[in-house]
């Protein structure tokens, strides 16, 4: 199987005493690419720097939600000044992570909605895609989505909506991230979304170091546990390991604009 993990923070110091190690491991199973995404300005520096030395590694740069207090306006315009010296290089692939909050009630609803539409307008002036941070906010970011309309659309990131959230999504172009979550048998409901889903709509990831899989509890998830969850799903859709393997990867490629029989 080769696969794509489109979601991992690999520059977390949770990975700072066996990186490159487990990207060893990572290759030997199959996980050929992965995409890092930044979530605050402080730590860009560092995740562009990791990504450079290995053409396996893609990153993508953003002020992530739950982060909203360390944000700050000069952030937004030294995002800008990334993504545009960045810009055309191969290893950038998207802007993010970003987008709404309304699971932690103390995060300012109005101040996540500007620093939202500021981020996917970058996404758009840009034309990179958007790879988005949804907690129980599907309504407040599908009416943004339809109101700005970004061309190049994005990934869902741990999609874990209802059916007629993913349409909607799919409508406008998105993606839906899956990961570790679905793989627990108590989410029910996730998982008879997830069995209704065209194989176009889906890719794989991980979240590392969060969101481990069911079959490896209460341990720091990496993304050499993606074959496990993408065993996991396929088992969901009635389809091999192989099949989704084949189609997130394509996916994932399409979406970014990578080659998907090239290896990195």
């Amino acid at each position: 199987m080769r696969l794509i993990d489109t979601h991992t923070h690999l520059d977390f110091p949770d990975f700072d005493t066996d990186r490159r190690e487990l990207l060893a491991r990572c290759r030997a199973l199959g996980v050929e690419r992965m995409v890092v995404l930044g979530v605050y300005q402080a730590n860009w520096q560092r995740l562009w720097e990791m990504v450079q030395q290995d053409q396996g590694l893609y990153a993508a740069f953003g002020l992530h939600p739950v982060y909203l207090d360390s944000h700050s306006p000069e952030h937004l315009n030294e995002l800008r000044a990334w993504l545009q010296r960045l810009a055309g290089h191969p290893q950038l692939c998207a802007v993010g992570e970003f987008g709404l909050d309304y699971f932690l009630e103390q995060l300012d609803r109005e101040r996540q909605q500007a620093l939202f539409e500021a981020q996917l307008r970058l996404a758009m002036e840009f034309e990179l895609p958007a790879l988005l941070h949804v907690r129980r906010a599907h309504d407040a970011t599908i009416a943004t989505l339809k109101r700005l309309k970004p061309a190049r659309g994005g990934i869902i990131h741990a999609f874990a909506g209802s059916y007629e959230e993913a349409r909607e999504y799919l409508k406008l172009g998105f993606k839906l991230g899956l990961g570790g979550a679905p793989t627990w048998p108590q989410a029910l409901r996730l998982r008879k979304v997830i069995a209704q889903l065209p194989l176009e709509a889906l890719v794989l990831e991980t979240d590392a170091p969060d969101m481990a899989p069911v079959m490896h509890p209460k341990q720091r998830n990496s993304p050499e546990y993606l074959p496990d969850i993408c065993a996991n799903l396929a088992q969901l859709l009635a389809i091999s390991p192989e099949q989704l393997a084949s189609a997130s990867s394509r996916n994932a490629a399409e979406l970014f604009g990578w080659d998907a029989d090239a290896t990195p």
